[in-house]
């Protein structure tokens, strides 16, 4: 038999077997233990915060989708009773599909859950982080919840953590209402919550390398090197081509706000309140270390956080130089 919590209440002295479940008391998953869990996500795992719930898929519903502060996606799957073997694999499937979402997309689902920026949620949840430095959703976590568990999929969760290193954890639950009416929620992982977060720590290691330093190539290579970047048929590689240097060429020097609305006079169909996550893949772009060359041409500064990149400028030295590239390669 799969891992199971009961209670007791300790009254007048005595043990009280507490049989409660959600069922009994008129509880639903959707409507009570969905909330409840999105409200306090750390009964599941330290340092998560919920972006969405009840995310429509082609393969299903995701029943909450969060975020840790390594960027990792987190899928939670609840089921009211036990968790079946089945749920394994329809959570895989799930983290098959997250896998292939853009930062867009994760914004968008945000943005509907929270009313609030996917760049806001992640910077007020873990201040410390450097979002820029992050791979966003490049690793995908799963959690099963449920109130006991199938001693088949205990198994096969033990198995795929410890051979494979899978993120994948199971957490049991045990509702409890007392004599007096009080609701409690207790929990119990199948992978310690110490070796599960030290999983997680060592996937910093796929961290992007970021530096401000400018590169230092003598002309002919750095335009070989803008041309080779901005010729790529890449979102980003594209934005910074046909908006962020032009916006640039234009004015001596440009604020995050000041490129929002270049972004909006560029593309009138843009969602103005999706910008901000436009701007983010390119702060990053020009912020890792092997593209020193594009630091070379745009300088920047931190005026306000030290995570936020602002007051964007096109070096005088190179100004002719960008509007050369750009003549070549925007027909």
């Amino acid at each position: 038999m799969g891992t199971e919590i009961k209670s007791w209440q300790i009254i007048n002295g005595e043990l009280s077997f507490i049989k409660t479940t959600l069922k009994i008391e008129g509880r639903t998953e959707p409507y009570d233990l969905e909330p409840w869990l999105a409200s306090n996500p750390e009964i599941i795992s330290k340092e998560i915060v919920i972006i969405g719930r009840q995310i429509a898929t082609k393969t299903g519903i995701i029943d909450l989708l969060g975020l840790d502060s390594a960027g990792n996606t987190i899928i939670i799957e609840i089921k009211r009773d036990e968790l079946p073997r089945e749920a394994l694999a329809q959570a895989i499937d799930y983290a098959s599909v997250v896998a292939s979402w853009t930062v867009e997309h994760l914004g968008e689902i945000c943005s509907k859950h929270t009313k609030k920026s996917l760049e806001d949620v992640f910077k007020n949840s873990f201040p410390d982080a450097d979002l820029e430095a992050i791979n966003l959703n490049s690793t995908q976590r799963i959690f099963l919840v449920g109130f006991s568990i199938e001693s088949s999929l205990e198994r096969m969760i033990e198995w795929l953590s410890d051979t494979y290193s899978v993120n994948i954890n199971a957490i049991v639950l045990s509702y409890i209402k007392t004599k007096s009416g009080d609701e409690l929620l207790t929990k119990t992982s199948i992978i310690s919550e110490e070796l599960e977060q030290e999983r997680v720590r060592k996937q910093k290691k796929f961290e992007i390398l970021m530096s401000d330093e400018p590169g230092d190539y003598d002309i002919s290579q750095l335009k070989q090197l803008l041309i080779d970047y901005l010729s790529r048929d890449e979102v980003t590689n594209r934005r910074i081509r046909d908006i962020l240097l032009p916006a640039l060429l234009k004015k001596k020097t440009l604020t995050r706000e000041q490129l929002k609305k270049e972004f909006i006079e560029f593309d009138k169909s843009c969602d103005e309140s999706k910008v901000g996550y436009y701007l983010t893949p390119i702060s990053s772009q020009l912020g890792m270390e092997k593209n020193d060359f594009l630091r070379q041409v745009v300088f920047y500064d931190y005026p306000r956080h030290k995570w936020e990149k602002d007051n964007f400028t096109i070096r005088e030295q190179y100004r002719e130089l960008v509007k050369e590239v750009l003549e070549l390669l925007i027909k």
